[in-house]
């Protein structure tokens, strides 16, 4: 795997802009690649999607700008170990509750001396052919981007910013939302401007921070907002909203309600 396009762009103050892929097909991330998008995110955490897929989404970014990264289905050594190891540039955990968590996906996300990872002989090394090289810049590549979606998490944002090497966090509104109580809702009383806050004290620390936009007109305002990271949807989700914006213009009535 080359080093990691998104981080550097990130360093840089470049906006990217990406898709959240749900579906086992790597020929949806070809096609984000086709894009030109920055990065596509792989969901492990929800859904059907295993490591023999998101394998297959690995092997199509290969040799391409975009890069790749996994939410993993928790944070464990064995999960962000193994999708490293497929050769991912990056792992999102989920439901980050405090600093000590997140250090301990920086722990299992990094070699030794400053982590604990195993050293395999698999993609992320071209099969022990590429291991000295990958082992020179894979500890400093490597993005581990905490979710913050947890009131947990938001209420100890400071000792988690501070964590050593971090370099972006993640919103998750609607979990976040039902964290404090409004289950169903996006961004609930106040989420929206919380979120806003904690952006700011990252900004403060040179942490980027990345959101996921519910629509055109919410990505051009994440856009204005200075988000490092937005997502522009996911695989699904952009299929739907299209297929109902396409049968609205059609005058076909169906009870329909998007979600994002």
């Amino acid at each position: 795997m080359a080093q990691n396009p998104l981080r550097h762009k990130l360093k840089q103050g470049k906006q990217t802009f990406g898709m959240w892929v749900t579906m086992e097909s790597p020929s949806i991330t070809e096609i984000a690649i086709a894009l030109d998008l920055d990065w596509v995110c792989i969901d492990m955490e929800h859904g059907h999607l295993d490591y023999k897929e998101v394998m297959e989404h690995v092997r199509a970014v290969r040799n391409s700008n975009t890069s790749i990264l996994v939410r993993v289905p928790e944070i464990s050594n064995s999960s962000i170990k193994r999708v490293l190891d497929l050769g991912a540039h990056g792992v999102l955990l989920p439901l980050v509750r405090n600093a000590e968590e997140l250090q301990t996906g920086f722990d299992y996300a990094r070699y030794p001396d400053t982590g604990i990872r195993g050293i395999g002989g698999e993609r992320s090394v071209k099969w022990g052919l590429g291991l000295n090289d990958y082992l020179k810049y894979a500890n400093e590549e490597t993005l581990v981007i905490p979710l913050i979606e947890t009131k947990e998490a938001a209420e100890q944002i400071d000792s988690i910013l501070d964590v050593p090497g971090l370099e972006v966090i993640f919103f998750g509104p609607a979990d976040l939302s039902a964290s404090y109580g409004y289950l169903g809702q996006w961004e609930g009383p106040n989420i929206a401007q919380q979120i806003l806050d904690i952006k700011s004290k990252a900004d403060k620390r040179g942490i980027a921070s990345g959101i996921m936009g519910t629509g055109v007109d919410d990505s051009i305002q994440r856009m204005r907002q200075k988000f490092g990271m937005v997502g522009l949807g996911s695989d699904a989700g952009l299929l739907i909203r299209s297929t109902v914006q396409n049968m609205e213009k059609l005058g076909l009535d169906r009870p329909l309600h998007l979600w994002f």
